[in-house]
């Protein structure tokens, strides 16, 4: 009894590989690797459509990889999506039978601006020249008594400079170091996405 049941076990098993095959060679596949202006290229949504009808979606791996298989030949569109990131699509893509199509690595996300908050600003002297090539600091006030250090940015030729933050409200600051100048700081309360201006002035240190 337990030779038969095995007998069968190895025919399914191998019914089941052969109707693999076949249905393999009768569909497509389409891979790709998404890249990202800024953040991780994981758990990006790869949406696969004709026309505005969804036919299947996967999800990129933490290197931005996908594959979407078993795909029917024919003319589809491919729409990625992920939360903080424009949304970005492509068309007529063609597949055929038994046959992987490739997008390779050029399906590019930029931020969604509408989506994050900035804190932007200029760093000017004391007499009201723009100033390049001092370093801003970014913290997040955790509380009355502490800071979190953020990030960092120089000024560029403009005296200008630029952080990019999530939208949830928080309360920053801005702190200016330059040599020969006191620390200047400024704080910033952030509550949606937004554009919010600062101006930071350097102060020359007391002889």
């Amino acid at each position: 009894m337990n030779s038969k049941k095995l007998i069968c076990a190895s025919v399914l098993v191998l019914l089941a590989a052969f109707l693999g095959l076949a249905q393999d060679k009768n569909n497509g596949a389409i891979k790709g690797k998404v890249r990202v202006e800024r953040g991780s290229a994981a758990g990006v949504a790869v949406i696969l459509r004709q026309e505005d009808r969804e036919i299947m979606r996967t999800t990129t791996d933490k290197k931005g990889d996908f594959v979407l298989s078993r795909v029917n030949p024919g003319i589809y569109g491919v729409t990625l999506r992920k939360p903080g990131l424009a949304v970005g699509s492509i068309e007529k893509i063609e597949v055929r039978a038994g046959q992987t199509r490739a997008l390779g690595d050029h399906l590019f996300l930029k931020i969604d601006e509408g989506s994050i908050a900035f804190i932007k600003g200029s760093v000017f002297s004391e007499g009201g020249r723009l100033v390049r090539g001092v370093r801003v600091e970014l913290a997040k006030i955790v509380d009355a008594n502490s800071t979190q250090k953020l990030d960092a940015r120089i000024t560029d030729e403009d005296g200008a400079f630029v952080f990019r933050l999530p939208p949830e409200p928080a309360k920053y600051r801005v702190t200016l170091k330059a040599e020969g100048s006191e620390p200047v700081t400024k704080d910033v309360e952030v509550e949606s996405a937004a554009v919010y201006r600062v101006s930071l002035t350097l102060k020359s240190n007391p002889k």
